[in-house]
């Protein structure tokens, strides 16, 4: 072979050879070479509905990804053009080909919803849950209000506070207001297990009336230990007949619970909440009782108190008592605490 054609061989197999190195360089760009801001770990979000270009904007706009145009170019080579709505976490250093795998599968990550009991409206629920998931309050309040769904539960929009345990729950953002009060009832039944549901039967209360009342209980004492003796005094007086007069159901029926002081004008008032006024227990749930309530109730103390009112130390501990002639005694030096206070 003469020189000349050595050379043009040469040439082009050099040529090849760049063109190969190239191609290479820019394949690995494009799909293998980190992408994702290298000072930046943390969580972005899809909405419903986003298109191709509104997650290009997102990611750019929220300064995720370092070169914009490799990542549009691999997106187009892997024919990428929806991804599922959710929460993702950005690693370091993340290549575009992971970064649009991730965005194809949907392999969101969850959020964490804690509700810590005591919580007293829907309105409420619909207000601490929205913080964490792609639907608003109003949503989330509608669908607890939504008395034709909840039936397939056995709830109303009343008692529905007593489907919620309170706990921390993990589930995907874009978890819709429906899917997340059918998710809260899958762990209401799972909460209920056999063991509950014996104790409930030999007690002879139904679910939303142990709820009723754990949310009684938790609203007099924060002292888990004195929960199973006053869910007691409220069970003898079940038993006997006698008016419960709780004074939270009192401060619910009102819609005040600042009352520092329950007074007759206060116990006067017209409610089904009254129990100063109506035998038995409420028609629904005064709070979000907690899981220390509601087993409070199911293994009540067995005793013979029907009386008891707060200690006059102000230590938010009770005095329990078996007579009226007692507890009057109690509540007395309790009222004189109050009145040395000039609490009114």
């Amino acid at each position: 072979m003469n020189p000349k054609k050595k050379k043009i061989i040469s040439l082009i197999s050099g040529l090849l050879l760049c063109m190969a190195v190239f191609a290479a360089y820019k394949f690995y760009q494009y799909f293998y070479a980190p992408n994702t801001n290298v000072t930046k770990s943390g969580f972005f979000y899809i909405p419903t509905g986003a298109g191709i270009n509104d997650i290009f904007d997102i990611l750019e706009n929220q300064d995720i990804i370092v070169d914009m145009n490799t990542f549009k170019r691999a997106a187009h080579f892997l024919k990428f053009n929806r991804a599922k709505p959710g929460r993702y976490k950005i690693i370091k250093r993340m290549n575009n080909k992971a970064l649009i795998n991730m965005l194809r599968s949907g392999n969101q990550s969850t959020v964490r919803i804690t509700f810590a009991g005591n919580i007293r409206s829907n309105e409420k629920i619909a207000s601490i849950a929205a913080r964490y998931l792609e639907t608003d309050s109003a949503s989330i309040s509608r669908a607890l209000n939504d008395n034709d769904f909840l039936s397939k539960f056995g709830f109303d929009n009343k008692t529905v506070t007593g489907m919620f345990i309170p706990n921390t729950y993990e589930m995907y953002w874009n978890t819709d207001s429906y899917a997340f009060i059918e998710r809260m009832y899958k762990e209401y039944k799972k909460f209920w297990n056999d063991r509950r549901m014996a104790k409930l039967q030999q007690i002879g209360l139904t679910q939303n009336e142990a709820s009723v009342l754990a949310s009684i209980v938790a609203e007099e004492t924060n002292i888990v230990s004195e929960m199973p003796v006053i869910a007691g005094v409220y069970i003898n007086r079940i038993k006997s007949g006698m008016l419960l007069q709780a004074d939270p159901t009192v401060k619910f029926a009102i819609g005040d619970f600042s009352i520092r002081r329950v007074l007759n004008r206060h116990t006067d008032y017209d409610s089904p909440y009254n129990t100063y006024k109506y035998k038995g227990l409420p028609p629904s749930p005064i709070c979000m009782p907690s899981i220390a309530a509601i087993d409070a109730v199911l293994n009540y103390e067995h005793h013979d108190y029907y009386y008891f009112c707060a200690k006059d130390d102000f230590s938010g501990k009770h005095s329990f008592a078996k007579t009226l002639a007692q507890h009057n005694q109690n509540a007395k030096a309790y009222q004189q605490a109050l009145n040395s206070r000039n609490i009114r």
